[in-house]
């Protein structure tokens, strides 16, 4: 999560404050257009109606046509825009209330009203309270990433379900392109492909290792997966770059396990297995991969939460076994908004080894290369607070404080008291 927090003591407006003020007022401007928009559809609906008209397409292209000129932008914008003000003002008045107040921006609202139109009927009422609350408290990147969470997990009661219709559709397709060029497009399951892509670029990195290779790693990776592909071996490669496997996080909650199907997992309340980048997946694959699958990293989850691991000052560089834990409890990078995934960020000394910090979880985090740059060469200061269990405090120049939550808790495994045992 990410939040602001309040600079102790300061009464004055600077100009930051003045920017969000500009911000607050756009979004409210924004809003009122938006009412204003419908109001003007309806009106030229009520105007053809008494003249005559039937409501067709046509109808509806005149108006846009009129928004269109009016505003000056083509008529497709005017088209998108006159469908999001119906949708606001008709289906969803308190993100357009929202708006009206500023307490969500305009691109929030776009998001929200997006994920509302794409689920089913039967689970918006379900999505659109707590949506509603994280788009007023989270910014655009972390907002879409948690609606998107929230959706799968309110809809995963029927994963399984809509898992099976979709792989019966897999299928690989060419499309040519220029200069004897073309893609190949495979349409399988996000857990293959997103392995197959990490194996990929795993052998990609490790063939351009060296300073006799000049390829791109765009240009390695295509190359990796043609011989694959074509030859089904890549004996050209050097050996580091043989029997190279995918790593993919996959997160169990242990009691899922327990359940037949995930439509009784939902019901009980409890979430959907995820993948790393990826989302929930069906408890038939989860099994599969927490059943001993190679080329996984495994983490079973445990209703009750806290841990410290670290190995103090004996060691700067955390083993991989930390590591993997710092960057799987972030998820993300912990810049306040990045979208970074963990798996490709450095993990950060919160309080540097060279003035004393520790390698441990309580004093770690992921950061992509240029928010730790800016960490570094700024003066942006972080600090990770005690007992937070992972949260990041991030203090701008300015003296605003922005705070980032991780997205998961590590989980902890306590001994069973006996029953004679005292409390």
């Amino acid at each position: 999560m990410f939040s602001d927090v309040e600079i102790p003591g300061r009464v004055f407006l600077d100009e930051v404050d003045l920017v969000v003020e500009a911000a607050d007022m756009m979004t409210i401007l924004a809003a009122q257009r938006l009412e204003r928009i419908d109001a003007m559809r309806q009106e030229a609906l009520r105007e053809a109606t008494c003249n005559g008209r039937v409501l067709t397409e046509v109808v509806e292209r005149g108006i846009r046509l009129e928004l269109a000129a009016a505003l000056r932008i083509t008529e497709h914008a005017a088209g998108d825009l006159l469908a999001f003000a119906d949708a606001l003002v008709h289906s969803y008045p308190a993100v357009l209330e929202s708006m009206g107040r500023a307490r969500m921006s305009e691109r929030h609202a776009e998001i929200l009203v997006a994920a509302m139109n794409e689920v089913e009927p039967e689970f918006r009422e379900q999505i659109l309270d707590r949506g509603l609350a994280l788009a007023e408290a989270e910014p655009v990147g972390t907002f879409r990433r948690k609606l998107r969470r929230l959706v799968d997990q309110v809809r995963s009661a029927t994963l399984t379900e809509r898992y099976e219709r979709a792989t019966a559709k897999r299928r690989v397709a060419v499309e040519p392109d220029d200069d004897g060029m073309g893609w190949l497009h495979v349409y399988a399951p996000m857990v293959a492909i997103h392995a197959a892509h990490s194996r990929a670029t795993a052998i990609a990195k490790a063939v351009t290792s060296g300073d006799a290779d000049t390829r791109t790693l765009d240009q390695a990776r295509a190359d990796a997966v043609l011989d694959l592909l074509v030859d089904g071996s890549v004996e050209t490669h050097p050996d580091q770059a043989r029997g190279v496997r995918a790593t993919v996080f996959v997160t169990v909650p242990v009691l899922a396990l327990l359940h037949d199907s995930d439509s009784s997992r939902a019901a009980a309340g409890i979430e959907p297995p995820v993948v790393e980048g990826i989302g929930p997946i069906p408890l038939p694959v989860a099994r599969e991969l927490a059943g001993g699958a190679s080329g996984w990293t495994r983490v079973l989850t445990h209703p009750e939460t806290g841990m410290v691991l670290s190995v103090g000052r004996d060691q700067y560089r955390p083993p991989p076994s930390l590591q993997k834990l710092v960057k799987w409890r972030a998820d993300r990078c912990m810049a306040p908004g990045c979208g970074m995934p963990a798996s490709r960020c450095d993990v950060d000394h919160n309080v540097d080894w060279a003035l004393g910090g520790r390698t441990e979880l309580t004093n770690l985090g992921p950061l992509c290369e240029g928010h730790h740059t800016v960490r570094h060469h700024t003066d942006w200061t972080i600090e990770q607070l005690p007992g937070s269990g992972g949260a990041i405090l991030w203090t701008a120049p300015s003296g605003r404080r922005y705070r980032v939550d991780p997205e998961r808790a590590v989980p902890v495994f306590r001994p069973m008291v006996s029953a004679d045992a005292p409390f």
